[in-house]
């Protein structure tokens, strides 16, 4: 199996190294818009690298990671929709909800497939949850608590491509509450601080955001996030039903530290970031888009999936500007195409 993987950035790099040692992976093709990275990432890999992305195309692959900038995400699943080829996708597909269902339409029209990149379904401590939610063992959930704090913000120029706190970082716990709990969002009230450093407030952005989401069967669930945690990276997920609690994320690497006196001791090695937190996660589902592309398994997270957290982002980012609860019906109407 040959794989074009288009993008050499952090993540892409990662995918990269993931599959080139993956035992059913014969070889890559690497490309990315700055040519000498991805060149020199091939050469650490013994891999070959293109000078762009038509060259993947014409040199021929089997199918396509797309980790790329967000801008340029659906533009290449169109084009790997119509040359026939199965495509994996960091998320978003696209930061609005027109480019997201354009590329959806390409990839429907073409019969193909798209597997979205929601490590956090991958991930074995979300994994337990949702058996835990769905055998029964909590009882009736009442209350879901989700939190993504990132130890320092990412870089100021990069803010104002990122489609903002709701949609580029709570958009993975919106994604991950549908998944372990089973449930739809019905609706949603957000709100946003830029108390922080100016570089937010100067991107229209907030450094930290919270949402209260109503789901549809009466639960209520928190999410909230941040872009500056000092003690690390955190990512949990706390359920409590009537029988029993559990929580996603507590281990000795989380950084958590108890006042009370018998309490345990703070993380000697806090988590510093995505990419350590997630390393299985992100294997995981590059292990399942290779057994997608061989047909021996359904796709695990499709392009529809996509679409939901979006919208639920969506919704967020509408109830945070003006100040309201916002019901999903609305959202969703926005994307449905005008009479005629």
């Amino acid at each position: 199996m040959r794989i074009g993987v288009i993008g050499t950035g952090r993540i892409g790099t990662l995918h990269a190294r993931t599959l080139s040692r993956h035992r059913e992976v014969g070889s890559l093709i690497l490309t990315d818009a700055d040519p000498a990275r991805a060149q020199e990432l091939a050469h650490r890999l013994g891999e070959t690298a293109a000078p762009g992305v038509d060259e993947v195309f014409r040199w021929g692959v089997d199918a396509v990671v797309i980790t790329a900038a967000t801008a340029a995400h659906a533009e290449l699943i169109g084009r790997a929709a119509r040359s026939g080829l199965p495509v994996f996708c960091e998320k978003p597909i696209a930061l609005d909800l027109p480019g997201t269902l354009q590329a959806l339409a390409e990839v429907d029209a073409a019969g193909t497939v798209l597997q979205m990149g929601f490590q956090r379904r991958f991930d074995a401590g979300y994994a337990g949850a949702r058996e835990a939610v769905r055998s029964g063992r909590l009882g009736r959930l009442h209350t879901v608590r989700a939190m993504t704090c990132d130890q320092s913000p990412p870089p100021a120029e990069w803010l104002p491509l990122s489609g903002g706190l709701f949609r580029d970082t709570l958009i993975h716990d919106f994604d991950v509450l549908r998944w372990v709990t089973g449930r739809e969002v019905a609706d949603v009230y957000a709100t946003g601080s830029d108390a922080g450093p100016a570089m937010f407030r100067e991107a229209g952005d907030v450094g930290t955001g919270a949402a209260l989401l109503t789901l549809d069967d009466g639960t209520l669930a928190t999410a909230t996030a941040t872009r500056l945690n000092g003690a690390g990276y955190d990512v949990r997920m706390e359920l409590a039903g009537e029988r029993d609690t559990v929580v996603v994320g507590l281990d000795d690497r989380t950084p958590v530290a108890s006042t009370e006196p018998s309490g345990p001791p703070p993380a000697d090695k806090p988590w510093n970031g995505f990419l350590e937190r997630f390393a299985p996660s992100y294997e995981a589902e590059l292990a399942a888009f290779v057994e997608v592309v061989r047909g021996d398994r359904p796709n695990p997270c499709d392009g529809r999936e996509a679409l939901r957290a979006l919208r639920i982002a969506e919704a967020c980012e509408l109830s945070r500007r003006e100040r309201r609860p916002v019901a999903l019906t609305e959202i969703a109407d926005q994307d449905r195409p005008p009479r005629a």
